[in-house]
């Protein structure tokens, strides 16, 4: 349109050419000035009116908009509130928070009132408020039609949709991003003190710190502690004096040989994992209804480790074993890793999508804390917040569980001749459990949610993966399991499975980082990674980088097989150093973190109540099959029943986990409920009572021979010759207060065993007993 078309007053009663040359030639009107009259009788597109518009917007209004709002309102960094001001289309579209402006009315029009301050939040949020004349200028070009004369960004493409988002190629440079370094270990310079690889890589750590390692421990140290972190349980007698008598490194080696294929070995080992898997047996919430069924699932993590299962098959199986191996039993117990969550039995209809998003989460989330040590769930609600995590990765990834319910199917955990048993897995295709539920629905697809809001459904999310891990031009294309005809399943548990033991394209690099680092933490008290559930940016760097990548290498290249890793660290020097301290090396490395002596670590709960069963022989070897709470019972801790509503009050006041969530690392902490449940507990007592009644034939022959035994039953060691004299000395202390006792209440006991009785509980109360050095 020319300017000879252009007629007629404004509602402020100039021209639009007369208004367009005092904007130019006077100073800029005020808020006041400007928006007195608004024009509301014209319509917002009226050619005149845009014509005026366009030109307040070329002369000041896209100055103000590029220096103070583009920043967070479609400039590089994510769109703050989805409102992108970059184009016009942008602008009318608005945000979360509703219609930006109205076209001919600036007064109305929530982003005058942001600017403002007339309205929460203040615009521009951090920085000083616009000028009077910024602000009238703006609010004239609302009133004139918002017109554009091209985008802000007008050589840049539109930003992408948050659903599409791609991370920062330097984000993969993230030292736990990339592949495994090929290292080799370092060359021994002759010290003659490394005795595996391993031992070389600690080496170099120690020397360029200036420190030295510590001397070997005691051999009754040494297989009390190897005891303990493979099987869980105090050595016998006779295994503590042959290693005495010959404590070479083949002895040692072959101890540990034994130790790897004790059936104990997947008891102690099957806890860690069942730690990490939010294991339990019930549903949990208020009502906390009993998962009867569910035990199966301990059962397999106790075989796999037993059998030494690779852990890429070990993994693969928990997410789609009934996918991968459907006619094994095994495979099919391994799933119920997917069915260990939470689960509320009282929702309302209008709650069950909800719901739903919460059980995908809580199986996303294990499954990414656990095998990938990433905080995967925190991207539920906005991309994370340290880690290169996009909400779209989130969501692609939380529909590979899309279909995944909980549910009942036989199996013959003994083998092909084994009797049928109801077991609880994860499955798709089959009639979920109703266990009690109001409301069995569940989804066909899995949608991006904005802010996490099942409200603000955003489309369908199709499988998919996190970008910072793959290294594949066309990301994803490489995992995609078809299903075979006729199948019930989707596959897309199988390919999520595929992509997290990729170990050239997806994630397999990582997951056998995050295994060995575990390995290394249970058996050295901390972790190369400090943070066993967080490789991110938020975790711990590695002490000993090229160390946790030759070992992770190691690992991939025998197999997957866990027990040769383990055999590897067991058998270096570094394992078998004494725990004794030094305040020289303190002062120059406190915490440890090179590994110059050996961790000082208590046992868990569940060591230490079968410690005490030990002791006095009563512990009930049987494995497998269904639960118990009562505390009584003399089976390994392993198999009480974990009910989330009814935890086993010891295994409670020894820190154990409320199984909730996964949990890669116990506080250990020193709490007086710990020592009074030692003195006062009626199990404790009755396990001191049978370590008392093993004792009695040596008592027999003399105090000072059941003192002896007693000393090295209970802390694998014999008495200093003070702790001799004081114990006998107490024991003949405690004989005479059980004499005068019976006297006087004139009932009949034997004194001599009361104190011995007595004796024995005291050892049990030592911290020595409940430590591992």
């Amino acid at each position: 349109m020319t300017r000879s078309g252009l007629v007629g007053r404004s509602a402020i009663g100039v021209s639009a050419l007369g208004f367009a040359v005092l904007l130019t030639q006077s100073p800029a009107p005020a808020a006041d000035q400007v928006t007195k009259a608004p024009i509301a009788s014209v319509s917002a597109d009226h050619p005149q009116q845009m014509t005026e518009g366009l030109s307040i917007f070329t002369r000041h209004v896209r100055t103000v908009l590029v220096t103070r709002c583009l920043k967070c309102h479609g400039g590089e960094a994510e769109v703050q509130s989805a409102f992108n001001l970059a184009t016009r289309d942008g602008l009318l579209a608005g945000g979360t928070n509703g219609k930006a402006i109205i076209l001919g009315n600036s007064r109305q029009s929530r982003l005058y009132r942001l600017i403002t301050h007339a309205e929460e939040p203040h615009m521009p949020q951090d920085a000083a408020k616009l000028s009077d004349a910024q602000i009238g200028q703006i609010a004239a070009w609302i009133d004139h039609g918002a017109p554009y004369d091209e985008g802000l960004i007008p050589t840049a493409k539109p930003a992408p949709s948050w659903t599409e988002r791609s991370i920062d190629p330097k984000a993969r440079t993230f030292w736990s991003f990339q592949p495994l370094a090929i290292s080799k270990p370092p060359v021994d310079a002759g010290t003659g003190w490394p005795r595996n690889p391993i031992d070389t890589f600690i080496k170099q750590s120690l020397d360029r710190q200036k420190l030295a390692p510590n001397a070997q421990a005691s051999p009754r140290a040494l297989v009390r502690r190897v005891t303990f972190d493979l099987i869980g349980l105090p050595p016998t007698a006779a295994e503590l004096d042959a290693f005495e008598v010959d404590p070479s490194p083949a002895a040692y080696s072959a101890l540990v040989d034994r130790l790897l294929t004790s059936p104990h070995y997947g008891n102690r080992w099957a806890r860690h994992w069942l730690d990490l898997a939010r294991f339990a047996e019930s549903h949990g919430f208020e009502h906390d209804y009993d998962r009867p069924t569910a035990y199966h699932f301990r059962d397999f993590v106790i075989r796999a480790f037993n059998d030494d299962l690779p852990y890429h098959t070990f993994i693969r199986w928990q997410l789609a074993g009934d996918e991968l191996a459907p006619h094994d039993s095994l495979a099919l117990m391994a799933t119920g890793f997917l069915a260990a969550g939470v689960h509320s039995t009282q929702i309302t209809k209008n709650e069950v999508e909800k719901q739903r998003y919460d059980e995908l989460d809580d199986m996303l989330a294990t499954t990414g804390n656990a095998m990938l040590g990433l905080s995967v769930g925190c991207a539920r609600c906005h991309d994370h917040k340290f880690d290169p995590i996009p909400q779209a990765d989130y969501y692609r990834l939380l529909s590979a569980f899309t279909t995944t319910v909980r549910t009942e199917v036989d199996v013959r955990p003994g083998g092909s001749g084994a009797e049928p048993m109801k077991a609880l897995i994860a499955s798709e295709g089959l009639p979920p459990v109703r266990l009690h539920t109001q409301g069995d629905d569940f989804f066909k697809e899995t949608f991006f949610l904005r802010r996490g809001d099942v409200n603000q459904k955003q489309g369908a999310a199709p499988l998919g993966y996190l970008q910072v891990l793959m290294r594949s031009p066309d990301r994803d294309k490489h995992w995609r399991a078809e299903p075979p005809k006729g199948s019930r399943t989707s596959f897309r548990r199988t390919a999520l499975a595929d992509w997290l033991t990729d170990t050239q394209s997806g994630a397999g690099h990582l997951v056998a980082r995050v295994i060995v680092n575990r390995l290394w933490q249970h058996h050295f008290g901390h972790g190369i990674v400090a943070t066993p559930n967080d490789f991110g940016a938020r975790g711990e760097r590695p002490s000993h980088p090229e160390l946790l990548d030759w070992l992770a290498g190691e690992l991939i290249r025998h197999g997957w097989r866990l027990k040769p890793i383990q055999r590897l660290i067991l058998t270096s020097a570094a394992y078998c150093e004494s725990s004794e301290a030094d305040r020289s090396k303190e002062a120059v490395d406190s915490g440890n973190r090179f590994f110059w002596r050996h961790e000082k670590r208590r046992l868990e709960g569940e060591v230490v109540r079968d410690a005490l069963l030990a002791c006095g022989n009563r512990l009930d070897e049987r494995m497998y099959g269904p639960g118990f709470l009562d505390e009584a019972q003399r089976r390994r801790s392993v198999y009480f029943t974990v009910k989330r509503s009814e935890l086993v009050p010891m295994m409670q006041v020894f820190d154990a986990p409320e199984a909730l969530s996964s949990m890669g690392d116990r506080p250990s902490t020193t709490i007086a409920p710990q020592a009074l449940l030692l003195l006062n507990n009626s199990n404790v007592r009755a396990d001191a009572r049978a370590f008392a009644a093993r004792l009695l034939p040596a008592l027999d022959r003399s105090t000072a021979e059941a003192v002896r035994n007693g000393y090295r039953i209970a802390l694998c060691r014999d008495p200093q010759a003070g702790e001799l004299d004081d114990s006998i000395a107490f024991i003949e202390q405690q004989r005479g207060l059980h004499e005068s006792d019976a006297r006087a209440h004139a009932h009949k006991s034997d004194a001599r065993v009361s104190a011995l009785l007595d004796f024995c509980q005291v050892l049990m109360c030592l911290n020595e007993f409940v430590y591992v050095d």
